[in-house]
C-alpha cells in the first residue's frame, strides 16, 4: 500500500494566498497543486480565478487508458463554463457557484470549453486523471486568439455578457 508522506490541507489561509498570486498574475490565475505532477494517477488542484482572465478554448482528448473527463467544484465564488463546438460558436453555457443550485460539473473527454470568472477570488477544485502530461494536457481550438492579446480580453467581454444578460 503507498501512503502520502504528509497530510494536506486545504485551508482559507492557502487559498488567500493563491488568490493574492493570481491578483498579481498577468494572467489573473493560479493553480495550487496537491498532485506530484509527473506521477500521480489523479491531478487534484484549486485554481482561482479573477474577472478578466482569459482561459483559451480547449478539450482533454486522453490516450485510451486514460479517462479524460474534467470535475470542477466550485467552492467560493462564481464561474461561467462556455460550452464550445469544433467551430467556436457557443453551444450552451453552465453557471457553478459556491452558493448557487449548480456547485459542480464533471465534462466529459473531448468537451470543448472555457471558464469566466464571474466573481474576484473564484476558487474551483478540479480532478482530472493524470499523470499530467505538459505537451498532451490541452488541445486548443486554432482560431481563437493567445493569451494577453486585444483579441482575447474582447472575447472574455462577449463571454462574460453570456452571464449578464
Amino acid at each position: 500500500m503507498v501512503q502520502s508522506t504528509r497530510i494536506k490541507l486545504l485551508t482559507q489561509e492557502l487559498l488567500e494566498e493563491v488568490a493574492a498570486s493570481s491578483r498579481r498574475s498577468p494572467r489573473q490565475r493560479q493553480n495550487y497543486n496537491f498532485h506530484d505532477l509527473s506521477s500521480e494517477k489523479v491531478q487534484r488542484f484549486v485554481n482561482v480565478l479573477q474577472p478578466g482572465t482569459y482561459v483559451r478554448p480547449h478539450q482533454h482528448l486522453r490516450p485510451p487508458a486514460v479517462n479524460g473527463f474534467e470535475f470542477f467544484i466550485v467552492i467560493q465564488g462564481e464561474v461561467g463554463i462556455v460550452l464550445l463546438n469544433e467551430n467556436g460558436q457557443i453551444l450552451s453555457s453552465l453557471r457553478v457557484s459556491a452558493a448557487g443550485p449548480t456547485r459542480a460539473v464533471e465534462l466529459p473527454e473531448g468537451t470543448i470549453h472555457t471558464l469566466v470568472a464571474l466573481a474576484p477570488d473564484t476558487v474551483i477544485l478540479e480532478f482530472k486523471e493524470g499523470p499530467y502530461e505538459v505537451a498532451a494536457d490541452k488541445y486548443f481550438l486554432a482560431d481563437f486568439p493567445a493569451e494577453e492579446t486585444a483579441a482575447a480580453r474582447e472575447l472574455v467581454l462577449i463571454w462574460e455578457a453570456e452571464f449578464n444578460s
